[in-house]
């Protein structure tokens, strides 16, 4: 039975939603263009929004309006709902929790969930020795503490970041981000003590191989900063922001083999990659490489916001007690949250699903790319898929081509996110809970935008 919401008589979420694409009116409709008027007035203008539609339910591989459209979601809340939006256990274990008690903060009166999921992430996360989990509410709060536990732990100041980076919008985090449009323009002075390096980005490096491009990096490191005053280095094993970026072979455990070497907590930020997104639970697996570190959020809690530091156990002891926490890190529901979207990830066997999306984005996309030579790239692990778009003459990135496409997208009823440096790429990361014919249908809409555009 479809149950609707009693204010719109539009179904609600979950498994109840048709998996369909539904336009009733143009995107965005009447309804979410009123919203949009009183999001101006009462919004700061900082807060922007991709596709100004106003949801009202979302499940499986749709989101539904106010004005009862119901579009693709090749977006997943940037990679937060794999579980999918309303999962059921996500949905119970919230219910109730909320029922029982929302808070109590818990460095001040304690709940085994916070715990449970410090023993889960410990279980999970690659590396067998002994580990320790700290919970907080945001990737880039997380990605603060993973290095205040790296300088704690080492003595030194020094971090290293990489071309093309994106770990947050905090002070700290922004020093680390690469892109200074819209994420560290006019927000300065940032954090000291931070430092870039360059990225593995085989489209763009000339042919370096993985082992050459860590040599590259390694060798400005130990030129510029020196190894005997960095705490630590901190990668995404496949870039996010920076446009779906994967190195090639050989470059990450180069990086973490002279990390080991030289001292240098090598800090993973899996906070996109991580939780079944790329194959596998964490994209780390996939380039047989073992951080000190993992930093997660996003895919989670199926929603909430949830994040943590995960690593060696005489690391993440380092600091001394009242040195890591937060008045709502861990919060109870975020909590039981995670803990029921880990268990669907495991029990539904959710980094099998994500191969299987990846076989199917990268037969379509890669048709797409053979048949027009302004895709110049398609890249990526499992459902987080990416196309480069570019001038065909020259090769430079085209940014006006990939608004346009993007538009047009979203014109169809297509949640379609952006990104890169650049600006010139289209990413792909619909939930693992969307069905075949709705990632198809969706797709094929994107290649006729390319086409148009």
């Amino acid at each position: 039975m479809t149950i609707l919401d009693t204010a719109t008589d539009i179904p609600v979420g979950g498994p109840s939603l048709p998996q369909e694409r539904r336009l009733v009116t143009p995107i965005p409709g009447p309804e979410s263009r009123k919203r949009a008027e009183r999001k101006a007035q009462a919004v700061a203008a900082g807060v922007g929004a991709t596709i100004p539609v106003y949801t009202v339910a979302a499940g499986g591989g749709v989101l539904v309006d106010v004005d009862g459209n119901s579009l693709i979601d090749f977006g997943s809340g940037i990679a937060v709902t794999g579980v999918g939006n309303a999962a059921p256990r996500v949905v119970d274990a919230v219910t109730a929790q909320v029922a029982a008690f929302t808070h109590t903060c818990f460095t001040v009166a304690p709940y085994d969930s916070y715990v449970d999921v410090a023993e889960a992430l410990n279980r999970l996360t690659p590396g067998d020795f002994a580990k320790r989990s700290a919970l907080f509410n945001s990737g880039a709060e997380a990605v603060e503490n993973a290095v205040k536990i790296a300088r704690h732990y080492t003595g030194k100041q020094a971090v290293v970041a990489f071309d093309h980076a994106y770990h947050g919008r905090t002070n700290l985090t922004m020093g680390l981000t690469a892109k200074n449009q819209p994420y560290k323009n006019g927000f300065g002075p940032f954090a000291p003590e931070i430092y870039r390096a360059p990225l593995s980005y085989p489209l763009r490096d000339g042919g370096l191989s993985g082992a050459e491009a860590a040599t590259r990096a390694i060798t400005m490191i130990e030129k510029q900063i020196g190894a005997a005053n960095l705490a630590a280095l901190i990668i995404e094993p496949i870039q996010g922001e920076g446009g779906f970026i994967v190195p090639a072979d050989g470059f990450l455990p180069a990086l973490q083999q002279w990390a080991n070497a030289n001292g240098v907590v090598f800090i993973a930020d899996e906070v996109q990659t991580g939780f079944a997104r790329t194959g596998t639970m964490f994209a780390s697996e996939q380039f047989g490489i073992v951080p000190d570190l993992i930093v997660t959020a996003k895919g989670i809690a199926g929603g909430l916001p949830l994040s943590a530091v995960t690593g060696r156990a005489e690391i993440m002891d380092a600091p001394q007690v009242g040195g890591l926490g937060g008045t709502y890190g861990g919060n109870p529901l975020a909590c039981v949250a995670a803990l029921a979207a880990i268990e669907t990830y495991e029990t539904e066997d959710l980094a099998a699903r994500a191969r299987e999306i990846g076989d199917i984005l990268f037969e379509k996309l890669g048709a797409l790319r053979d048949a027009d030579p302004r895709v110049a790239e398609v890249r990526g692990r499992g459902a987080m898929v990416a196309i480069e778009l570019v001038d065909p003459v020259t090769g430079e990135p085209d940014a006006a081509l990939t608004a346009r496409v993007a538009a047009a997208s979203h014109a169809a009823g297509i949640v379609l996110l952006t990104c890169g440096t650049y600006g010139n790429v289209i990413r792909f990361l619909p939930p693992l809970s969307i069905p075949d014919h709705l990632l198809i249908e969706g797709l094929d809409v994107v290649a006729e935008a390319v086409a148009g555009a």
